[in-house]
């Protein structure tokens, strides 16, 4: 007849398993009460959060949505409540802005915290996927941050590049200005654009093949100087850039620059007036003007 009682461990005088590892044998201890009681109370919440909450997903007969629960609380419905009175808190704050000049905005402290908030959104919604978070900028696109301006820095002149766009040619008051493609057009040889290549390294503070400056200097003056200026310093009614400055849009080797003479390089930035209300514009002027290059 086999002996069905469990094994005791002489040491302890519990009960084991009748597992064994290593030599090692496994004690049947019970759970510890306090952790019975805290899984108990878990199984209580669930059951309780069930009943009020929304809980159980797609029940046979209920379509595709959950149970509502008694309190019928819906997290949609809550975002919805706080956005429409965040609509409302901003339309109050819109209306300021739409009454304020630029100036009053910036001189304003609570006016300007709500601009820059504002303008801080939009920016990110709409331009920071060109310009960069914070606009920074990249190779082709302006850095917003600095103080180099092909247009005008203020904010003034920047409001007016945000409603009418640089080049957009659907809007009849855009920034426009167009240079020519010298080497796709056929207007200067290869060689010529390879000597105003180093023209412009030269301007620019580089060292440069002197006998290939001395070449595009006539060159220069007949074809560039009138966007560029006689001192290369450019013309920003005109939206010509410095080259005098090192500071580069579509890079400064003088391949890129080669690249930017052969085939130019009119970028386009589109009118957001239509696209955005004239107070988010407003607020956009007054953030991209405190990211640090803002003119008085």
């Amino acid at each position: 007849m086999t002996d069905d009682k469990p094994e005791v461990d002489q040491v302890s005088g519990v009960e084991t398993t009748g597992h064994t590892w290593d030599g090692i044998k496994e004690l049947n201890n019970p759970l510890p009460r306090w952790w019975l009681y805290i899984f108990y109370a878990t199984v209580v919440w669930a059951v309780v959060y069930m009943i009020f909450m929304p809980a159980i997903p797609a029940l046979p007969g209920m379509g595709m949505t959950n149970t509502p629960g008694l309190r019928g609380h819906s997290d949609r419905a809550l975002v919805a409540e706080e956005v429409s009175k965040l609509n409302v808190q901003r339309a109050a704050g819109s209306a300021q802005l739409l009454d304020a000049s630029l100036q009053q905005i910036e001189t304003d402290m609570n006016l300007q915290q709500f601009a820059l908030a504002m303008g801080e959104s939009a920016f990110g919604d709409n331009c920071a996927t060109c310009h960069g978070a914070g606009g920074r900028g990249a190779k082709g696109y302006p850095m917003l941050a600095d103080d180099i301006w092909l247009w005008d820095g203020t904010l003034d002149g920047i409001e007016t590049t945000l409603r009418h766009g640089i080049r957009h040619m659907e809007d009849p008051d855009t920034r426009l200005s167009a240079m020519p493609a010298f080497g796709r057009d056929g207007l200067l040889t290869a060689p010529e654009i390879d000597d105003l290549v180093q023209y412009v390294v030269k301007a620019s503070g580089r060292d440069a093949n002197m006998a290939a400056v001395n070449r595009a200097a006539p060159v220069f003056a007949q074809q560039c100087v009138s966007c560029h200026g006689a001192d290369a310093k450019g013309n920003r009614t005109l939206g010509a850039p410095n080259l005098t400055d090192g500071e580069w849009l579509f890079g400064g080797e003088p391949r890129d620059i080669q690249q930017s003479i052969y085939n130019a390089r009119n970028a386009h930035m589109p009118a957001w007036q239509g696209r955005l209300d004239d107070a988010t514009i407003k607020a956009l002027a007054v953030y991209v003007h405190s990211l640090g290059g803002g003119e008085k």
